[in-house]
């Protein structure tokens, strides 16, 4: 039996009051924390010092998404800063490889993150070097929106292939993630699912999460 993670994203939290919002989440299997530069996503959010005292006061291990160009020079510093997972987008290196086992020499999980429009193909034949694949399910850069149907096809294929191959990946999606859809979305073959807005839109958040957790282990435990 699969039990489905929870990763609350806090770009859907206060931004004033990360500590005050990290306790409300406490029950949640990690806290995602999205990266963002204004380059790579048009939207701009925090950057290592952030992230560093964020470590000091967690109370779960940091998912970092790093949407940002340049990942080969700023992805490391997440790992040193002590995050428990850190996840570049593929299309911001030539070499993801050589990062993920960079990352993963430092002592954090390595993740590959998708774009919508990018081709899974090629990553799939890289599968092993990864401990988590992340396929994007909106654009990414903002919160709150809807959840691309076609993505999912990348889903399903992604766990075709690490259960062909018995690999040890997780597989996370992002975007538009809701009590609607993430059993769905789980027998599709994810495990791993942020979720910003329909966690904080809840004033009882430990509920919630124990809700979409729920609906996404049946999911997990209804696969074809």
């Amino acid at each position: 039996m699969t039990t489905a993670r929870i990763a609350p994203s806090i770009l859907s939290a206060d931004f004033v009051n990360f500590e005050a919002d990290f306790a409300t989440i406490a029950s949640a299997d990690l806290i995602h924390v999205d990266v963002m530069d204004n380059h790579f996503v048009p939207n701009l959010t925090f950057g290592l010092p952030m992230v560093a005292r964020m470590q000091q006061v967690t109370p779960k291990p940091l998912d970092i998404h790093l949407m940002i160009e340049n990942s080969e020079r700023w992805a490391p510093g997440y790992a040193e800063a002590g995050a428990y997972s850190v996840t570049f987008h593929a299309e911001t290196t030539d070499a993801p490889v050589a990062l993920a086992r960079r990352l993963r020499e430092i002592g954090a999980r390595a993740g590959i993150a998708i774009k919508p429009g990018t081709d899974i193909e090629p990553y799939l034949e890289i599968l092993p070097e990864f401990d988590m694949l992340l396929v994007m399910t909106v654009e990414p850069g903002f919160g709150g929106q809807s959840l691309i149907e076609h993505t999912l096809e990348k889903v399903a294929k992604t766990r075709r292939r690490i259960d062909a191959e018995k690999l040890d990946v997780w597989l996370q999606v992002d975007g538009g993630i809701d009590e609607s859809n993430i059993e769905r979305v789980a027998a599709l073959g994810a495990d791993t699912f942020v979720a910003g807005s329909a966690v904080f839109k809840n004033p009882n958040r430990a509920e919630q999460i124990a809700l979409l957790r729920d609906k996404a282990t049946a999911g997990c435990n209804h696969r074809h």
